[in-house]
């Protein structure tokens, strides 16, 4: 087991961890979590022996190997497979010294010592370490090609993934991985997380996405005001008990503090008199002697909201055989020719739409999202946007896209020339860049504080369509808790790539998938995609499931005799049918909402009279006119409340057959 005894940790002036004990069980799967900067990567340098505590023990057996994903990897000619295969050293180990007894002519001593050698590599798995290699490797979203090719020839984030590949080659009892989930996509994690749940050992890992963590751990230890506190079960459990833990000891706090001002009262009051002197004194002692409970407070919430649309065109937009890809030019003869990667691409987005766009890595989400955008052109088809529409895009590395050398308010200074210098503070300081930070150079900023910033350039714009693209790389679970809320609240439309499956969950409502070069429909949940991943990309089955089966050979004779004139017509009445129902949910809508507000109104009128009836001073005879008033609000308000609500839930009846 690892233990932890009365461990003090502390980097330059600042003290991580004071006194902490902890103990963590063989095989156990633990999710290390706390703020950024709270110590989670120190406590990893700790384990592998890099930092030392300035107080106390960290212990573990001896004979536990150990293994975790390098932060560096070299630009080698290596091939891919070769280096992940590195991962395993000992094999490695075996390997060469069986290559260099075999280049001598050996003795009999140096005979037997081969032999030995090749039982250690059998017991090894030497003979199958190829294949689980790819296994992996195409698990981790790589191709057969890329397997062959070097190590220099990859990006950084691909890198990052050899570099797993190779902590997950290692043999080993204790595995430590910190932020996995970063440079992967949804298919990756979700092959990344099957992968952990069968693996043997004792895991930790650091990670900001909760379903991950949720699907993998059974334990999760919280770094808090110094402490770790450990807390069984999964992410969201702990989110539970966190949450009753708050509850608890605030209640125990507020209750020392009225007994704590009794106490004082009575020593205020009576230390003065002779009489009641001594009680005095004693009650002195029992308030000295009462240990302080200190509030247990949950982090400060961040929070935000996506501004209310100026307007939205319905449709949005729409493509008509559109295909989307690349132009390339040729070094030699620098002619152009086109590289398709999404193709026929038949597609209206309606206002109000909340799509999550699905597929494998290289699929080509990223490419249809920039066509969309109007980063990169049509190759070719019609596309046409609607009138008024108010496009907010956050690319895949739009972190980099920001200018290093500027502050947050240059930044937003640039897209709102004309608006006051305090009004632009106001509105960044709702992002959590207040006092010298807003106008500071954003260089030294963590990953998550310019991806904050990134996202609050795009609110400023009111947007009424929301391109995402990975949007949640480098934020913090606070953070994504944040930007799933606003999302789940933004009135326009979106369309959102991301492998954080909570978020996909909690804003979108329909998928779509990119796969075989083609957009279709997704009919199914998350779970169904994940089946059918592991069905093909990661398996073998059947083609995923589309919201249209295989056609018959009739129904495709059929669709090849429709000619271009009978799909526009075809796609022409669709649209008519589509703005006829969104014209009449349009008011439906509309009233909802004002129900809602007024209703909100009404209760909060409901608490402030509840309370005040709850007040035994009402009931004095002084009050009588008062509480006469109360009762009849009271009255009223249950009245008008009871007529909204039966109003409500016929306009939702309302809206929901002009949605079947």
């Amino acid at each position: 087991m690892i233990r932890f005894q009365q461990v003090s940790l502390t980097r330059g002036i600042k003290p991580l961890l004071e006194g902490v004990d902890l103990t963590l069980n063989p095989g156990e799967k633990i999710g290390l979590i706390g703020a950024n900067g709270a110590g989670k990567s120190s406590l990893f340098a700790m384990l592998r022996g890099e930092l030392h505590a300035d107080l106390g023990e960290v212990d573990f057996p001896a004979k536990w190997r150990m293994a975790y994903v390098a932060q560096e990897t070299p630009a080698l000619d290596r091939p891919a497979i070769e280096y992940a295969i590195d991962g395993d050293a000992n094999l490695r180990r075996l390997e060469t010294e069986l290559a260099q007894l075999e280049g001598t002519s050996g003795c009999h001593a140096e005979g037997t010592r081969i032999a030995e050698l090749h039982a250690a590599l059998a017991d090894a798995d030497a003979y199958t370490v190829r294949s689980r290699a790819e296994q992996l490797l195409t698990g981790l979203g790589f191709s057969q090609d890329q397997m062959l090719r070097p190590v220099a020839s990859f990006s950084g984030g691909w890198r990052m993934r050899l570099n797993l590949a190779q902590a997950l080659m290692c043999p080993s009892d204790l595995l430590l991985l910190d932020e996995p989930t970063n440079h992967l996509d949804l298919d990756a994690i979700i092959w990344l997380e099957d992968w952990l749940k069968r693996y043997p050992g004792t895991l930790i890992i650091i990670s900001h996405d909760r379903d991950f963590l949720d699907g993998v751990v059974n334990v999760i230890v919280h770094i808090d005001d110094r402490k770790l506190k450990r807390y069984g079960g999964n992410y969201s459990s702990f989110e539970t008990q966190r949450a009753a833990q708050i509850a608890l000891t605030q209640a125990a706090y507020e209750k020392q503090a009225r007994q704590r001002a009794h106490l004082q009262s009575f020593i205020d009051r009576f230390k003065a008199k002779a009489t009641k002197a001594r009680q005095a004194q004693s009650r002195m002692k029992m308030l000295a002697k009462m240990e302080e409970i200190a509030p247990l407070r949950a982090a400060a919430e961040f929070s935000f909201e996506f501004r209310e649309p100026l307007s939205a065109p319905n449709p949005l937009l729409v493509m008509e055989e559109v295909a989307a890809g690349y132009r390339v030019e040729d070094p030699t003869t620098h002619a152009i020719t086109d590289k398709p990667i999404v193709s026929r691409i038949d597609f209206s987005l309606q206002t109000g739409q909340r799509i999550g766009l699905l597929g494998v890595n290289g699929a080509g989400k990223s490419t249809l999202v920039k066509t969309i955008a109007g980063e990169i052109q049509a190759l070719s088809g019609d596309m046409r946007l609607g009138k008024g529409l108010s496009i907010g895009y956050f690319a895949q590395h739009q972190v980099e896209m920001l200018r290093h050398d500027e502050s947050p308010l240059w930044h937003l200074s640039r897209i709102a020339p004309t608006t006051r210098e305090q009004e632009l503070r106001n509105f960044l300081g709702g992002f959590n860049f207040g006092g010298d930070m807003v106008s500071s150079k954003i260089a030294p900023f963590s990953g998550g504080e310019k991806a904050r910033l990134a996202l609050a350039l795009i609110v400023w714009q009111r947007p009424n369509l929301l391109l995402l693209d990975e949007p949640t790389n480098h934020l913090d679970l606070e953070t994504r808790e944040a930007l799933t809320m606003a999302l789940a609240q933004f009135e326009g439309t979106l369309v959102l790539v991301s492998h954080d499956r909570h978020l996909l969950r909690a804003t979108t409502d329909q998928f779509m998938i990119v796969a075989d070069g083609k957009l279709q429909a997704f009919d199914g949940d998350l779970d169904d995609y994940r089946d059918w991943l592991f069905k093909t990309k990661l398996g073998k089955g059947d083609a995923p499931a589309t919201s249209s089966e295989k056609p018959s050979a009739q129904q495709s004779t059929a669709a090849a005799s429709e000619s271009r004139e009978d799909r526009q017509e075809r796609r022409r009445l669709e649209a008519e049918e589509r703005q006829r129902l969104s014209a009449l949910r349009k008011p439906i809508e509309s009233r909802i909402k004002r129900l809602d507000e007024q209703m909100t109104k009404l209760n909060v009128r409901k608490g402030d009279v509840d309370a005040r009836l709850a007040d035994p001073s009402i009931y004095d005879d002084a009050n009588k006119e008062e509480l006469k008033a109360l009762i009849l609000d009271q009255a009223y308000i249950a009245k008008e409340l009871e007529q909204l609500e039966t109003e409500w839930l016929e306009q939702q009846d309302a809206l929901e057959k002009l949605s079947a």
